[in-house]
Order: structure tokens, then C-alpha cells, then sequence
């Protein structure tokens, strides 16, 4: 069995594909298995190639029993706990960034593009590697069709763009023909409705979703308009136009491919201090971008 560890969320997941693939077609006759939390399931099966997903939340508990791990491969982080979480079942060996206490393997860098970053450790240990390899199938649910999506959420407070900028794009697409919906996971339903209603749209524009559903509703949209955050990774990976908000982190490290026009990054490439925002739960380089800035970067061909 070879076992690989990400056990993060769906912008993680994404980013983490490529890898997975190539390691799948390096393998080809051994079991793989991924560690992930295990809501994010319906996601993995999108990928193809996964045979086993082995639940896991986080690091703080141990995994389960696994015999016969050959290899195990550590796609989760920098060490040293991400490592020992695997050496815990006893792998035949391990694929690793060098850390203390572990000092074989690449070197960790903070600047490089997260999907570059593990397809490179992988490729310091002898197998090739896609870095374009990003696609996801469409789930099989049913959902409507060619609608634009607007999502305020993120993890971070940090990336999130203020609430009324949101409403005020999502009123000026109405306005221009678009059918709006406002989506967010359970704990950011409150945060959809009021972006709903200050756009005018009323609750009936805040699906209630499970990820298949959201993931269905991205793959089948006309445009998605969200901040740094896994759904604009799931618009990359089904090929949906986005425009994706960025702010702390610059789209160098998590953004779309450069070469995929469809999908925009704005950044205004600012390393401000928190106390140069006027909001300190969000970052200065996002309150830089402006309802007019976004509102141009639906218009290019393929957006409307």
C-alpha cells in the first residue's frame, strides 16, 4: 500500500492532485490510499485513481492500523509532526521534506506555488510529474446550470472581502442578466444571507449544499467570484471562469495557472502591516481591491 497524507481542505486537496496522479500512474499496482478528513470524499472520488480514503481530521490523533505500507508519503506539510503522524504506521520508507530531525529530503521553500511545491518533492524521489494535471470530473448531481456564483467565505477572516462589496457586485450582475446565487458552508450561511440581502436577492439565492452540490454548482457555473479559498481551485480544476480575490497570500503561491485566462487573480502585490487596514480582521492587500476592479474582470470573452 502506498499511503499519502493531506489532510486539509478542498483548496488543499486541489492543489495536491497533480501529485496524487502521478504518483497513481507510478504505482500502478499497489494500493493508494489518502489520508484526508473524510467529509472531503466526494471530492476525492472526482480525482480517479484513490482506492482507499483512511479518515483523518488533523495530527493530533494517530492514525489507524494499516499493514503492509510500503510507502508512505507526506503531502501535508513541512515536518516534523506531519512526518511522525506517518512514521506511526510503520511505512517501508518515507517521502519527505527534510527537517529537523529528518534529514533526507528536499528542501522546504515558502515562496514556491503549492501545487509546484509537492510535485517537487515527489520528483526528487524519481517520479515524473504533470504540473498541469489540475482537472477534477463533474460530480453527477443535479443542479441548475449556467448560474454566476458569489462567495463571501474563507477560513481566514483575513480573506475575506467585505461583505458590501460582495452585495455590490452581486447587484450589478443582476442587473446585467445574471441569475445569483450567494454559497458558503453551514458555519458561513449567515455571511451568504446577508450578502443576499443587501444585494437585493432575498434568501432564496443562498442554497443550502452539501461539497457534491457545491462542487456540481461550480462546475456547471458561468462564473465564480470568491476570495483565496477552495472553491476558487474547484473553478480551476472544472474550468469554470473566476475571479478570484487575493489577500494575504499572492496568487504566485496559490492562484490559478498562469497560462488559463478564464481565470483572473487580482492582488495588488502589497506587503502592508494589519494596522494599516482600516478593518483588522482583513487584510490591507484585499481592502485594496475595488467593486469597479472586479466588476471589469467579468467582462473579458468567456465571463458574459
Amino acid at each position: 500500500m502506498i499511503l499519502v497524507l493531506r489532510a486539509l481542505g478542498v483548496g488543499d486537496l486541489a492543489t495536491g492532485v497533480p501529485a496524487l496522479r502521478a504518483l497513481r500512474a507510478a504505482f500502478g499496482d499497489d494500493e493508494l490510499a489518502l489520508a484526508a478528513p473524510a467529509w472531503l470524499t466526494p471530492l476525492i472520488d472526482l480525482i480517479g485513481g484513490v482506492d482507499r480514503v483512511v479518515p483523518c481530521a488533523g495530527l493530533d490523533a494517530p492514525l489507524p492500523v494499516l499493514p503492509g505500507v510500503t510507502l508512505a508519503v507526506n503531502l501535508h506539510g513541512r515536518g516534523p509532526q506531519s512526518h511522525h503522524t506517518l512514521l506511526g504506521v510503520r511505512p517501508g520508507a518515507l517521502w519527505a521534506f527534510a527537517c529537523p530531525g529528518f534529514p533526507s529530503g528536499p528542501e522546504w521553500s515558502d515562496e514556491e506555488h503549492e501545487v509546484s511545491r509537492w510535485l517537487r518533492l515527489i520528483r526528487h524521489y524519481g517520479v515524473p510529474a504533470n504540473d498541469v494535471d489540475l482537472d477534477l470530473r463533474p460530480p453527477a448531481v443535479d443542479v441548475p446550470h449556467g448560474v454566476t456564483i458569489i462567495h463571501p467565505g474563507a477560513k481566514s477572516p483575513s480573506r475575506r472581502w467585505p461583505a458590501d462589496r460582495y452585495a455590490q457586485v452581486a447587484r450589478a450582475l443582476a442587473g446585467d442578466g445574471h441569475r445569483i446565487l450567494v454559497t458558503g458552508s453551514a458555519s458561513e450561511r449567515e455571511l451568504a444571507l446577508d450578502v443576499a440581502d443587501r444585494a437585493g436577492l432575498g434568501p432564496r439565492a443562498v442554497p443550502e449544499t452539501g461539497l457534491a452540490e457545491l462542487a456540481g454548482l461550480i462546475a456547471h457555473a458561468r462564473l465564480l467570484i470568491s476570495g483565496d479559498t477552495g472553491v476558487a481551485h474547484l473553478a480551476t480544476a472544472f474550468g469554470t471562469p473566476s475571479v478570484t480575490l487575493f489577500g494575504p497570500m499572492p496568487p504566485s503561491r496559490w492562484g490559478p495557472p498562469p497560462d488559463r485566462p478564464r481565470h483572473r487573480a487580482l492582488w495588488h502585490g502589497v506587503r502592508a502591516e494589519r494596522g494599516d487596514s482600516p478593518d483588522p480582521g482583513v487584510h490591507p492587500a484585499l481592502l485594496k481591491i475595488t467593486v469597479a476592479e472586479v466588476l471589469r474582470e467579468t467582462h473579458p470573452i468567456g465571463y458574459v
